[in-house]
Parts: C-alpha cells; sequence; structure tokens
C-alpha cells in the first residue's frame, strides 16, 4: 500500500474562530456610503482553505484581522499572513490565493499588498523573496487544484 505525501507540518496548532460581523441598521441602508475596512478584508479571506489541511487560514491563525491595513481613500488593501512554519512550502500559492482571492472580490480601484509577516519565513532569512512562478500563476488562473483553489478561492 502506497503512502500518501508527507505534510511539512503534520499537527498544526488550531486556532478558534472569530465571531461573525454584526450588521448594522447603517450596514444595510444601500443609500449610505459603506467605506470598505479591515474586518470586511478579513471576511473575504478568513475561509480560505488551508492547501495543505483541511482547516481555513484563520482556524491555522494564518491570517488575522489585526494584519489587514486599508486604506479606503487611497483605494489600497494590505493583508501580512503568517505561515504556520518558518520552511512552508506552500507559502507562495497561500499568498497568491489570498490576492486572487481580493482582487476578484474588491472593486478594480484597489490595489492590492499581500506579503509575508516579517520575521516568519525561512525564505526571508536566505535572501530568497520570490513571487509567484508563472507556472503557479497559471495553474490558479485556470482554477488550481479541486480544493486548495477550486472550490474555495474561485467561488466569490
Amino acid at each position: 500500500m502506497a503512502a500518501g505525501p508527507q505534510l511539512e507540518n503534520a499537527n498544526p496548532l488550531i486556532f478558534g474562530r472569530s465571531c461573525e460581523r454584526t450588521l448594522t441598521a447603517r450596514d444595510l441602508d444601500e443609500r449610505e456610503p459603506d467605506a470598505i475596512d479591515g474586518r470586511e478584508i478579513f471576511d473575504l479571506i478568513r475561509s480560505i482553505n488551508d492547501p495543505e489541511h483541511p482547516l481555513s487560514l484563520e482556524e491555522l491563525n494564518v491570517v488575522e484581522q489585526l494584519r489587514v491595513n486599508v486604506a479606503d481613500e487611497e483605494n489600497s488593501v494590505s493583508v501580512a499572513f503568517t505561515p504556520t512554519i518558518p520552511h512552508c512550502s506552500m507559502a507562495t500559492l497561500i499568498g497568491l490565493s489570498i490576492k486572487v482571492k481580493l482582487l476578484r472580490s474588491l472593486p478594480a480601484r484597489f490595489k492590492v499588498d499581500v506579503h509575508i509577516t516579517p520575521g516568519t519565513h525561512a525564505s526571508e532569512q536566505a535572501g530568497e523573496q520570490r513571487g509567484p512562478s508563472p507556472v503557479t500563476c497559471s495553474w490558479l488562473h485556470r482554477g488550481g487544484r479541486e480544493g486548495a483553489a477550486g472550490r474555495d478561492l474561485f467561488v466569490v
């Protein structure tokens, strides 16, 4: 019997999910201008599944609301994410998944910056900060592997 693929982080710490956002009457009033805030961005990305585990990025504490910055007036969104282990080989895929989800969900006026939280990944110390490969971009654009990207990322 063939063994399945080895997990890099077989026993990740699992964190609780934060409560759902309570909508106010102002949130529901279509006549009121509604600026995009950090909680709204967090709500968009918190349920993306980790590519290695059947858990969300929020449950693994990869994304946190406090690491989301929005400047609605300047049309910019910045998200820092923290891989579960310093040598996570899925960091590029996770970052790209977050970025694609936001690009597909936000108005086109927004510039989206997604990066690894400084000091949390081995590639940073090795000077290997690279963007995703053309193959990874193409894979995600086509829908990716059912599970990591296909099921979670591209259903907006």
